[in-house]
């Protein structure tokens, strides 16, 4: 029976996960590597491929300092009081519950041509939606909680009782964090980043919504496969989502690695 559960795991893993894959890669190389070049080398490829990476810099970073803060303080900040915490927790939680393409419709309502906020952003030479801010913005509301979800259970677990410690010896919060706080959760913080890199290069419904998938402005490498899929350009968005789907294999490979190094120390 046992041998039963583990082929069939095993077979739908290879339906869902694997044989997708190969797809991509044979779609990819129909026209051979000539095609698969042509797909990834077209100037509204590159740019797209750009746009994706600088998104992916950029929420990243943003969401790694801002996590790790708010980590802190929905663990350690016995001054909120439970109730707002719990208050706290359910936003971070929000853009779980939330459907990407309300997120980024949200963001167009309030900051949009349309809306007071973005009419006054408008006239001082400000764009937010249909522009790079709102991309960034879109994607910041849908990665969020990844970090926050990988350091609070971190925190949690390891209690306060070595921050407490080093408080009671004269040391400075700031020398606390980096001295007793962050060799605690520095590997909780690295899966973080991996994860949020890995959902910026995927993001597709926000991204859509706010960007107006303008070619050569505001297209990444997720919309740019929807417009080659639109356009009947199959080789085109396979050798785009091939380069996805290998960076993403790649991050996955990397926390591997990661935790391997995590279990040797």
């Amino acid at each position: 029976m046992r041998r039963f559960w583990i082929g069939l795991t095993t077979l739908i893993f290879a339906i869902l996960l694997i044989v997708p894959l190969l797809r991509i890669v044979q779609g990819a190389f129909d026209d051979g590597w000539s095609g698969f070049s042509a797909g990834i080398s077209r100037p509204e490829a590159q740019h797209a491929l750009l746009m994706t990476g600088i998104i992916a810099v950029s929420v990243t970073f943003v969401n790694t300092v801002f996590g790790v803060m708010l980590s802190l303080y929905l663990v350690r900040a016995n001054w909120l009081g439970q109730r707002l915490k719990a208050v706290m927790n359910a936003i971070v939680d929000l853009p779980f519950a939330v459907s990407p393409v309300i997120g980024g419709l949200m963001i167009v309502l309030l900051l949009g041509p349309d809306s007071a906020v973005g009419a006054m952003l408008g006239r001082a030479g400000v764009d937010i939606v249909y522009a790079l801010p709102g991309m960034i913005l879109a994607t910041l509301f849908v990665t969020f909680p990844i970090v926050i979800r990988e350091v609070m259970p971190v925190l949690q677990e390891v209690g306060s009782q070595q921050e407490e410690a080093a408080h009671m010896m004269g040391a400075y919060a700031w020398t606390t964090f980096w001295r007793v706080t962050w060799p605690l959760i520095r590997w909780s913080v690295v899966y973080g980043v991996i994860l949020t890199v890995a959902r910026c290069l995927g993001e597709f419904g926000a991204v859509l919504v706010v960007s107006g998938n303008i070619i050569n402005k505001t297209q990444t490498a997720t919309t740019l496969v929807y417009q080659d899929v639109e356009n009947f350009d199959l080789t085109a968005a396979n050798s785009v989502a091939l380069v996805l789907a290998a960076a993403s294999v790649l991050l996955l490979l990397v926390m591997e690695w990661s935790k391997s190094r995590k279990e040797v120390h």
